[in-house]
């Protein structure tokens, strides 16, 4: 009975160690902004021509460049920031969306294999909880990796690229 009671105690320790452990891994989203914000907003687009894509882009303004912002989460993807090569205080994220993709084409006999070899990775899953008009911004403080959501995100109009540049007469 003393072997049972003990098994059963170092059962109960080792699942509430674990249940913590998680707690460590979670990211934890800072109060406070690391830099103030302009108008965040996103916009959809897609090319002209077939297989052109299409895509959003997540365009992040910032007040000053004291810090750089690395990724950001938006609508179950996430993707690296980059810099507008036009306003220097502007980030901008840009997500692919399956709407006017490139096809692959697999040939194979067996319909199942080529069904397979054409089928796209599965969307990671992010760490976040968040709406179709929020995003979390992750950046660099000291060694350590920090995450501040944004919320309130614009959607302006869609800009359908033509097939062809116009013509210059």
């Amino acid at each position: 009975m003393k072997f049972i009671k003990r098994i059963f105690s170092v059962l109960l320790l080792f699942v509430m160690m674990g249940s913590f452990s998680q707690c460590a891994s979670t990211k934890q989203l800072e109060a406070e902004a690391p830099t103030e914000f302009g108008n965040v907003y996103f916009q959809k687009w897609v090319a002209g021509v077939e297989g052109g894509g299409s895509g959003i882009n997540l365009v992040i303004p910032v007040a000053s460049n004291t810090m750089d912002l690395d990724s950001v989460y938006f609508r179950n993807k996430s993707v690296k920031l980059e810099l507008a090569n036009t306003h220097p205080k502007t980030y901008i994220g840009r997500f692919k969306t399956a709407l006017n993709q490139k096809k692959d084409m697999v040939l194979d006999h067996d319909t199942k294999e080529a069904f397979k070899a054409t089928e796209k990775e599965a969307t990671k899953t992010i760490p976040f909880e968040l709406k179709d008009h929020e995003c979390v911004v992750s950046y660099q403080e000291g060694h350590t990796t920090k995450y501040y959501k944004i919320t309130g995100i614009i959607e302006k109009d869609m800009i359908p690229y033509p097939s062809a540049p116009p013509n210059k007469q």
